[in-house]
């Protein structure tokens, strides 16, 4: 059983005493690797760590090689023994030699092919394997030939896929026609190479060496179509872990440029593989996404109270985070980059935390953060959300799922999607009755009154009483904010009275004393004219000629 399934049990014990309604808790230790080395966990690796996943799927793989190996071995010589000794029972004991070495080298020649499949990178080298061996029969060199092939096994066996291809090799399948050359790329792919090209100029020769890795990848992926999808991811993972150990030891380049140099290694490789790895027809990813899109239509009626989900919706900020977190979680699905992907996840969280710490006036804890998460998840029904979180999961640079706050948002994701798989009537505190009701659309937690209803209702009448349901919560908006409104109308009046009062005191304390208009001076050409000493004014006089 997946560890994410352990996330969820609604643990009576970490609640509060106040509340008898069960809650979401998460002990932050059970996101952790099952394995103790401190990255987080995911379900798709059974609650271990990318890298500790790795450990022991390889484990597994050579347990079960070296198991497929010791069977075959028994079952040939117990062929053998029964070939000879019905052989010998006939008295032609040359002919019997003859055919038995025949035999055995067949056998021998179908075990090592067999075997073979398991390191090989694709079933045609090991055709062409198998065509060289051929060879060897129809008359070449045997010992020269059969010492090349050990040594040609030897090195695909301990040397990645993507270093066994020389130069020559290289141009001659660029050369061979390609589905993928006669199309033409799009504008998002033609943008992302020539970003890519320009941010490698500025790492100059090992720039150059990176370009060619990450161009020997692909061809070495298109090659690999017929694997499965899990192959695919581990030839993506191995690869990620190849150049970046590369990168700090063979290229030297500094510790802070390495995380940039893989995200635009990823950016490169996944927008042209991302059509051929993302839900492929060869996995139940598309039916994962079905099934869960349906159950969370189903569980349409889950209320935040359900939940204990300390969100406010009515605040209209903490309204308009819902709805920006649902947008996030929802643009996942258009991302071809699973950095990108990780990035709307994160997005959507610092929403989440936002909207809690305005309800609360308080920092968001973790147990107040899942539960939130599961309701945006009900609420937004993300398009894919399987595909993308295997999409991720598959390949995704694995230390971001390891460390940091994307591996945390997305590891609790999934812990979200697994919950409302096992979501059940233990999980919300409701009798199983209840649940059952709810699921079947029998009634809703919001009206309980419709059971009356007999199943020979029309749904018109059935759908009037959901109208009025509402009409009677917008009628208690509508009085809530009309009492809010006579609060507000009240206090502009006491505030009103109280400016008017505190005047009075001060005209009171400080009366304010008005004086008589003091007289205006009398005009120089008025009738009263106290100066009596002016010169008489000039009169005209007329001289004779």
């Amino acid at each position: 059983m997946f560890l994410a399934l352990t996330f969820f049990p609604l643990n009576r014990k970490k609640m509060s005493l106040k509340s008898e309604r069960r809650g979401i808790h998460v002990d932050q230790s059970e996101l952790l690797c099952k394995k103790g080395c401190g990255y987080y966990g995911n379900p798709a690796w059974q609650g271990f760590c990318s890298k500790c996943w790795r450990e022991e799927y390889h484990k597994a793989r050579q347990k079960q090689i070296q198991e497929d190996w010791e069977l075959a071995e028994r079952l040939q010589r117990e062929e053998e023994e029964a070939y000879a000794s019905s052989q010998s029972t006939q008295g032609a004991q040359s002919l019997t030699f003859s055919k038995f070495e025949e035999k055995k080298t067949n056998e021998k020649t179908r075990k090592v092919t067999t075997v073979k499949k398991f390191f090989t990178a694709s079933s045609r080298a090991g055709a062409k394997k198998v065509a060289q061996e051929k060879g060897v029969k129809q008359g070449q060199p045997g010992r020269e030939r059969n010492a090349d092939n050990i040594l040609r096994d030897l090195k695909e066996i301990f040397t990645p896929s993507w270093e066994l291809a020389s130069p020559t090799e290289e141009i001659q399948e660029a050369k061979a026609p390609s589905p993928s050359i006669n199309r033409q790329a799009s504008i998002e792919t033609d943008r992302v190479s020539k970003e890519f090209i320009e941010f490698l100029k500025t790492y100059h020769k090992p720039g150059q060496d990176i370009y060619k890795q990450c161009k020997l990848f692909l061809d070495t992926m298109n090659h690999k179509r017929d694997l499965s999808i899990e192959e695919q991811s581990e030839c993506a993972q191995d690869f990620y872990q190849n150049i970046a150990e590369k990168l700090q030891t063979r290229w030297k380049v500094p510790p802070e440029k390495v995380e940039k140099a893989m995200d635009q290694i990823e950016k490169y490789i996944m927008t042209r593989q991302y059509k051929y790895v993302f839900c492929p027809e060869t996995t139940d990813d598309e039916k994962k996404d079905l099934a869960v899109q349906k159950r969370i239509r189903a569980l349409h009626w889950v209320t935040p109270q359900m939940l204990c989900v300390p969100v406010n919706e009515e605040i209209p900020e903490v309204s308009d985070m819902v709805v920006k977190a649902i947008t996030d979680i929802i643009e996942m699905d258009s991302k071809r980059v699973p950095r990108d992907k990780l990035a709307c996840i994160t997005k959507c969280s610092k929403h989440i935390f936002n909207a809690i710490k305005i309800t609360k006036n308080e920092p968001a804890s973790a147990d107040d953060f899942l539960p939130t998460l599961i309701y945006i998840v009900l609420k937004g029904n993300p398009p894919r959300l399987q595909s993308n979180i295997q999409y991720i999961t598959r390949f995704c640079n694995p230390s971001r799922l390891m460390t940091g706050e994307d591996g945390y948002y997305f590891t609790n994701l999934c812990c979200a999607v697994a919950f409302i798989e096992k979501l059940d009537a233990q999980s919300l505190n409701l009798s199983q009755e209840d649940f059952d009701r709810f699921m079947t659309g029998q009634t809703s937690p919001k009206k309980q009154e419709s059971d009356s209803f007999s199943p020979d209702v029309c749904l018109g009448v059935k759908q009037m009483y959901k109208n009025l349901d509402l009409l009677s919560q917008l009628n208690e908006r509508q009085e809530r904010i009309v009492s809010e409104a006579k609060k507000l109308e009240k206090d502009l009046i006491d505030w009103t009275e109280g400016i008017t009062k505190e005047v009075q005191d001060i005209v009171e304390k400080y009366p304010l004393e008005i004086k008589p208009k003091s007289q205006a001076l009398a005009a120089i050409d008025s009738e009263n004219v106290e100066n009596d000493k002016l010169p008489p004014p000039l009169q005209p006089q007329v001289y004779a000629g």
